[in-house]
């Protein structure tokens, strides 16, 4: 149930590494996007390395979606839509069909049991910062103050450099 009738903007990760009933990675986050409510914006989908064990590459994005639910609906939408897609709790950073993550809210902050909004690890992640770019490049970290493409610029910054073959020096 709603507690708001302000819409409040959340910006949603979006990741697949595993074919499903949808098809390859790519097609899954593709399904995935379709079936978010409310969507406003949705960042091309990228290509991205594995992180952690995984050695599957994924399909990435992020879409920007208004709702007047609170955080903890937003989330237990979200885990729901996982379910649905076949996602299955178990390693981290394993293989999955789908991953969906709070990453940005317009309310700012929010600290509570299972959720943690700016999402703890966005600002190193170019997999996350390069769609988020695409669609919210002025929207402000609420822990630092930086925008978006201030976050993006000081990650590239820190990144591998790879030669014109693509293999790091």
């Amino acid at each position: 149930m709603p507690t708001s009738t302000h819409a409040f903007c959340y910006a949603i990760a979006i990741g697949s590494n595993r074919c499903g009933r949808h098809g390859s990675p790519m097609a899954e986050v593709r399904a995935a996007i379709a079936v978010l409510p409310g969507m406003v914006a949705v960042s091309p989908i990228i290509a991205s390395d594995p992180v952690g064990p995984s050695i599957r590459r994924y399909a990435n994005a992020v879409a920007l979606v208004e709702t007047v639910e609170e955080p903890p609906a937003v989330l237990a939408r979200l885990k729901s839509i996982e379910r649905a897609f076949g996602r299955r709790r178990g390693q981290r950073w394993s293989a999955r069909v789908i991953d969906l993550d709070i990453v940005l809210w317009s309310g700012g902050a929010w600290w509570s049991r299972g959720l943690t909004i700016p999402h703890a690890a966005f600002r190193e992640r170019d997999f996350v910062l390069g769609p988020l770019l695409r669609v919210a490049p002025d929207w402000r970290d609420p822990l630092t103050g930086l925008r978006v493409r201030q976050l993006h610029a000081r990650l590239l910054r820190t990144l591998p450099r790879l030669d014109q073959v693509g293999r790091r020096p």
